[in-house]
């Protein structure tokens, strides 16, 4: 059974890259979501006017990896307790979100904040927030970290986490 999750962890590359290397996801595709602007361009987006965040939408079987694990995944390869910044990169679009398509998800989303946050120093700021429409990037955007390994971006930060989250979830990596 098919079901969907949205989230926004910074720079879409890599959160896109993770997921689409996890059994039971069917596609992950990197786009913008909670926003003002109607069919938002990247170049808009990086203003910081339009409101969006970077996001992910990811397409699961729910038969073979849970929305939970989804979860576990996400909060492993970024970090939560950064407001409107993923390291380097900065602006709102790049805020740390979960965005729910059902009262499920929400529940489970702020469960697992609650959970992790005595892990932390700082606030997990991660917005917990109904889906709006969910716009997909532009097509140079789907699959750009294993179509560019050799950017300086994806090699200083991109990769790294990819790497990371791999060896973190071997058990589940495609």
């Amino acid at each position: 059974m098919t079901q969907q999750a949205i989230f926004a962890g910074g720079c879409f590359w890599c959160v896109e890259a993770v997921f689409n290397q996890i059994k039971g996801v069917e596609k992950a595709t990197s786009g913008y979501i909670n926003g003002t602007t109607e069919n938002p361009t990247y170049k808009e987006v990086c203003t910081g006017e339009t409101g969006h965040a970077e996001a992910v939408k990811v397409e699961f079987d729910a038969t073979v990896i849970s929305y939970e694990k989804l979860l576990d995944i996400f909060f492993s390869i970024h970090n939560p307790t950064q407001l409107n910044h993923q390291g380097e990169d900065v602006g709102t679009q790049y805020r740390t979100g979960i965005y729910y398509l059902n009262d499920e998800q929400e529940q489970l989303a702020n469960k697992k904040i609650a959970e992790l946050q005595p892990h932390f120093a700082e606030k997990i700021v991660t917005e917990v927030l109904p889906a709006q429409t969910f716009y997909p990037a532009e097509d140079y955007h789907q699959g750009y970290l294993l179509q560019n390994p050799q950017n300086s971006y994806c090699n200083l930060v991109a990769t790294p986490k990819f790497l990371k989250a791999k060896v973190k979830f071997e058990e589940i990596w495609k």
